[in-house]
Parts: structure tokens; C-alpha cells; sequence
């Protein structure tokens, strides 16, 4: 049934059928995959409390998350035809697998280290001004303006995280920001390297390289410190498998369905209820503290990438 939805969600608007009820079910996917992205700090915490560590939990998820992502590709090939690639070649693959290598490995694990040192929300929330450092290497590296919106969207993301690290210390660590600021930073590379790729290939075919690229880089590592270990408990299992599941391969899915319908720039808008998400669940579901600080600091963070999605529209 999982992979039936996974598979339609990326296949039923290869028409290009653009009518309200379309973008209605745009709009729900992109929720979807924000709903998904933002169990993950949460879940993280959740992996934590069963004893596992950050290799494992990471090496586990990608490799789960390989898995899934490929059979969806199968499955949508079989739908749409024989005669579609899903094997990446030649200076696409090198780009790929550097991704995973270094991109997404790179920004999980500083994500997962943060995350020891923060609350789910604040993590969640110090992470999302990735939007503001894709802005400053598209104009570096890509020659995109930085417009007058762009530049007051700047000093609100990144004001909004200064509040909250820097005046009301519950719940925050100056080393946790710190290391999450530096997996925005990794992820706004990611993604600026990934919009160049995703010229030649489809983003899903994208991320079906990315995966396996990144559980090696995490299989390796547990490996060679010998901290690799599998969950000792069914909770433990349920963890990673929802980590696997609900935050890696159905928002990833359901994100590039969302796309197809909508277009990036609004799927950017909607997405902006992910740390929303991650707040409150961390504080329903982990008893985190919400001081008022955090909550407005949060809210410029929002404002500064709502402006920058609308510039980009």
C-alpha cells in the first residue's frame, strides 16, 4: 500500500494536468513532505533515548531509506515504460555519489551531532536557515542577485537564530548551534550542487544515488570505530524504521510530487510549516520547553524565508 502511494505520487501528473484539483493534491503532498521532514529531529531524540548513536541510526536510515527509494523507482518505470534511465552515468554519477559522500553525510551527521547538544524544535529551527545561506553561494557561484528583499530576508534568519542561542538558555547549547548552523551551511551546498545536477536527471533517480552513497559513508565509519550496532529493542527498530520511512523516503517522494504540481517556488512556501511541525511536536511529545524568545525568534526565521521564497516565485 506505502509503495502504491510513493509511486502514484510521483506519476499521476506526467500530463501535465495543471487544474485546481491538482494543485490541491500538490499542496497536500508538499504538506506531507513537510509533516515527514519534521518528525526528524524528533524521531532522533527518540533513537537516542533507545541507546542507539548517530552511525548507526544514520548508516540504518539511508540503507532502509535505499532500499524504498529504489523500489518506488522500479515500480514508476514499470508504470511509465521500459525506456526510462535509472542509472546515472559518466560526470552525473561522480556528482551523485559525491553528494552522498560528502553532501549528505556531511549534513546528517552535524544535524544528529547538534541534536545531542539541542531540542528538537531548536534544532529544527536553527537548520532552516539553509534557505539564507542558498541565497549567498547562488549569488557566489551561480550569479543570482541578492535583490533588496533578499537582503532584508538575510538579517531576519539569521538575527531570528541569534535570539534564539542568545538570550534565553534553556533548552540551547552555543556548541549546538554552532554545529547545526555548520549542517545548514553543508545542506545549502548540497542543494545549490544538486539544482546544477538536477538539470540532467530526475530528482528521485537523483536521490536514489545520493541514499547508498551516504549509508556507505555511515557504514564505513561505524565500522572502522567499531560503534556500529543494530537497535537492541522493538522500539529501537521502530525508531530507525520511521526515521527510514516517515522522515527520509515518503517527504523526499512526496516533495518531488508536490513539485510537479505546484512548482518549487510555492512548494518552498508550504514547506515552511516543517520547524512548525518539529516545535510542536517536541513539545507534545517530548515535554520541550517553548520560551518566548524562541517562539518569536523562530517566527523571524520564518518571515525571512517566506520572503525568500516569494522573491523567488
Amino acid at each position: 500500500m506505502l509503495l502504491w502511494i510513493l509511486t502514484n505520487s510521483e506519476t499521476m501528473d506526467s500530463h501535465g494536468d495543471r487544474d485546481r484539483s491538482s494543485e490541491r493534491v500538490g499542496m497536500v503532498l508538499v504538506v506531507v513532505s513537510a509533516v515527514g521532514f519534521g518528525t526528524l529531529a524528533v524521531l532522533g531524540e527518540l533513537a537516542f533515548a533507545a541507546g542507539l548513536n548517530v552511525p548507526s541510526v544514520l548508516a540504518l536510515r539511508f540503507a532502509l531509506a535505499t532500499l524504498l527509494v529504489w523500489a518506488v523507482l522500479v515500480a514508476r518505470r514499470r508504470r511509465a515504460g521500459a525506456s526510462e534511465r535509472l542509472r546515472l552515468r559518466g560526470r552525473l554519477l561522480f556528482v551523485a555519489v559525491a553528494l552522498g559522500l560528502v553532501g549528505y553525510t556531511g549534513q546528517s551527521a552535524l544535524f544528529f551531532w547538534g541534536l545531542e547538544y539541542l531540542t528538537a524544535g531548536v534544532t529544527t529551527l536553527v537548520l532552516y536557515t539553509y534557505p539564507a545561506f542558498v541565497l549567498v553561494l547562488s549569488a557566489l557561484f551561480l550569479g543570482e542577485p541578492l535583490t533588496q528583499r533578499r537582503l532584508v530576508a538575510l538579517p531576519l534568519v539569521l538575527g531570528g537564530v541569534a535570539l534564539v542561542a542568545g538570550v534565553d538558555p534553556v533548552g540551547v547549547s552555543s556548541v549546538g548551534i554552532a554545529i547545526v548552523l555548520g549542517s545548514a551551511v553543508v545542506y545549502s551546498g548540497y542543494i545549490v550542487v544538486s539544482r546544477v545536477a538536477l538539470a540532467d536527471t530526475d530528482g528521485l533517480v537523483l536521490a536514489g544515488h545520493v541514499l547508498p552513497a551516504a549509508a556507505v559513508s555511515f557504514f564505513a565509519y561505524g565500522t572502522t570505530t567499531g560503534s556500529l550496532a543494530l537497535p537492541a529493542t522493538p522500539s529501537g527498530w521502530f525508531t530507525v524504521v520511521g526515521i527510514a520511512v516517515l522522515a527520509t523516503v515518503v517527504p523526499v517522494v512526496t516533495f518531488f510530487g508536490g513539485i510537479r504540481r505546484i512548482g518549487a517556488s510555492r512548494a518552498g512556501l508550504v514547506s515552511t510549516v516543517e520547524p512548525i511541525v518539529a516545535v510542536v511536536l517536541g513539545v507534545l511529545l517530548l515535554d520541550e520547553p517553548l520560551p518566548p524568545t524562541t517562539f518569536v525568534g523562530g517566527a523571524l526565521v520564518l518571515v525571512g524565508v517566506w520572503l525568500i521564497h516569494v522573491e523567488s516565485r
